[in-house]
């Protein structure tokens, strides 16, 4: 049975930054009855090495033309398959099963070419290189369509992919697609507070003269978030830190992130570890972990690299990424954590920092779930000298006072038994 497939290509304007495409599949069986309907945008945003070895960010935009080879309607023992290529040598790819009352996503892979030189146009490798990842979409009731306006992404190694407008269905029964819409967590609209109408909230026919203009209220500092990544059932890095970016480009201006809404992911190893941060809409930030040798006996841990993109909600494109791999700071020995309360600044680069507070990171070797003993930084120890210093100069002025005071003391009672 070979599918034929419906494409249409909508061109839509992303201001600023660049241009990209929906894509429209409606595939349909041999009986010409539609089995798989999407509808979608997404792009890639790429890191890779260049001949003079050092790394070059890259995005990779789906163009006016694609190819769906490949692309499977799927059955109860067969898997849906949604196939596309484009550009020189690029495709993606991602599978579905189902059971007898839902559907769920597989495997999502994909392929860029760095013979590509309009997108690569200095890479040191050459040649076809492939990511899978598994798709994280929670199991639909079978016959709803999938529907997610809001912007999501998945990391893989040096590769993210986003997608925003995302309309599928595998598995189409009847040949109709379904009008019933299982939504993304992300599109559910947050209920406001309900006022229960008072004498204070009524409106009334009186004059109300304008508030007075105050000024903006100063950013707070961040709330401090837990996180923590697995190796199987073993935990292998745990992070607590509060974080705050700082995006300079018209003017500044300060993003907290907010632990609640944020997820974590990442690799563990025994030299390198990365943890993946994403606010599950427009924030992605990556911490890359390395092993280096002080002696031949001596290992310690440091953060070597950090990577940033922050995206736009509504429509995926990227306001401001950044990428900075000559870190060598939070370095502690191999086996301990390492911990910082005071707030520190990672330059990422000239529009983009990242404030820290309250931070404690283990990235290797980490038992029983917990910390290892902590090596903190020097503006904590700083603070934990100059404290014992200032009690003590209290304590030392406290008493040069209780001395003159019994030094006044026993003066006025002098001279009281000297005028008797």
């Amino acid at each position: 049975m070979k599918p034929r497939a419906l494409l249409l290509l909508i061109m839509i304007a992303v201001s600023g930054f660049f241009q990209s495409y929906a894509v429209e599949i409606e595939l349909k069986d041999s009986s010409n009855a539609t089995c798989l309907y999407a509808k979608w945008m997404m792009k890639f945003l790429i890191k890779y090495e260049t001949n003079s070895s050092d790394y070059k960010n890259t995005t990779l935009n789906l163009p006016s033309i694609v190819t769906h080879n490949g692309s499977v309607c799927g059955s109860d023992r067969r898997a849906a398959l949604l196939a596309v290529q484009f550009g020189n040598g690029h495709s993606w790819s991602n599978s579905y099963t189902k059971t007898n009352a839902t559907w769920q996503g597989g495997s999502v892979t994909f392929t860029y070419n760095t013979n590509d030189t309009a997108v690569f146009p200095d890479a040191k490798r050459k040649g076809p290189i492939t990511v899978v990842v598994n798709d994280t979409m929670r199991p639909v009731q079978l016959g709803n369509v999938f529907v997610c306006h809001s912007t999501d992404s998945v990391q893989t190694g040096n590769v993210t992919q986003i997608f925003w407008n995302v309309t599928v269905q595998p598995f189409v029964q009847n040949g109709t697609i379904g009008k019933k819409e299982t939504i993304c967590q992300a599109d559910m609209p947050t209920p406001g507070p309900t006022v229960p109408p008072t004498s204070a909230n009524v409106t009334t026919a009186t004059t109300v003269s304008p508030a007075p203009t105050t000024p903006p209220k100063p950013v707070e500092n961040p709330v401090t978030g837990n996180y923590s990544l697995k190796s199987g059932n073993t935990t292998c890095l745990l992070a607590t830190v509060g974080l705050q970016l700082n995006v300079s480009q018209d003017k500044p201006h300060l993003i907290n992130i907010n632990p609640k809404t944020t997820s974590a992911d990442g690799t563990c190893g025994n030299t390198t570890a990365t943890l993946k941060l994403n606010d599950g809409n427009s924030t992605l930030i990556a911490f890359m972990f390395a092993v280096k040798n002080e002696s031949a006996s001596v290992q310690k841990f440091y953060l070597k690299e950090v990577n940033v993109t922050l995206l736009n909600s509504l429509n995926g494109s990227v306001i401001v990424s950044g990428n900075n791999n000559n870190f060598s700071q939070w370095d502690a020995l191999l086996g301990n954590s390492y911990m910082c309360r005071n707030e520190q600044t990672l330059e990422v680069n000239e529009a983009l920092q990242i404030h820290t507070f309250n931070l404690w990171i283990q990235p290797f070797l980490v038992k029983a779930n917990k910390f290892s003993t902590a090596e903190e930084c020097p503006a904590d120890s700083d603070l934990n000298f100059l404290i014992p210093i200032a009690v003590g100069m209290a304590l030392g002025f406290l008493i040069i006072l209780v001395f003159i005071s019994y030094l006044i003391g026993r003066r006025k009672s002098r001279t009281g038994y000297q005028s008797v």
